[in-house]
């Protein structure tokens, strides 16, 4: 999709909440500076090529007929991956978070997605302080339950925005 010239993704995230995130999100401001401006710490639910082929709103149709409860997940001590990149593995609650993706894609057929956190992303430019001594004090694990699902864009390299929200209760 382009709006101007401009590619547009769409995904469905899972923020973390904002009184369970502030450590997280204090280390993401000084491991991966870029990518704390343009997005909160989340869990990617759905990427764009997933949502391929189905109607606006049939990520938002599918979990109000669904009425998938909360989902709960623990994450455990950060991980370098692809060079400089940082995030905090799923360690528990991913069959709740698998069983949310099947309602919303509505198949098994999709790919394995993993749950994780990406503290900093390898397609930013690396941070001096996406340093292990930056991230060393994060306790772990963390256990974070996820009460909505939210339906987000990027235009371009700008920040994402919100475009919908629903609430996750069963």
């Amino acid at each position: 999709m382009t709006d101007a010239g401009r590619q547009r993704r769409r995904q469905v995230t899972l923020f973390v909440p904002p009184d369970a995130g502030q450590a997280i999100e204090a280390v993401r401001a000084r491991v991966d500076p870029l990518q704390h401006r343009l997005i909160a710490a989340h869990v990617t639910l759905c990427r764009e090529d997933e949502r391929a082929g189905q109607a606006e709103d049939a990520w938002r149709d599918r979990l109000i007929a669904a009425t998938v409860a909360p989902v709960t997940l623990t994450f455990g001590a950060p991980v370098s991956f692809s060079g400089h990149g940082v995030m905090l593995p799923c360690i528990a609650g991913e069959p709740a978070f698998h069983a949310l993706r099947v309602q919303l894609l509505g198949d098994t057929a999709r790919r394995r997605h993993e749950p994780h956190l990406t503290l900093a992303h390898p397609r930013n430019p690396r941070a001096p302080q996406n340093v292990p001594a930056t991230y060393a004090d994060l306790i772990t694990p963390i256990n974070l339950t996820f009460t909505t699902a939210c339906l987000i864009e990027q235009s371009g390299d700008d920040a994402w925005q919100v475009l919908g929200t629903q609430a996750l209760r069963g």
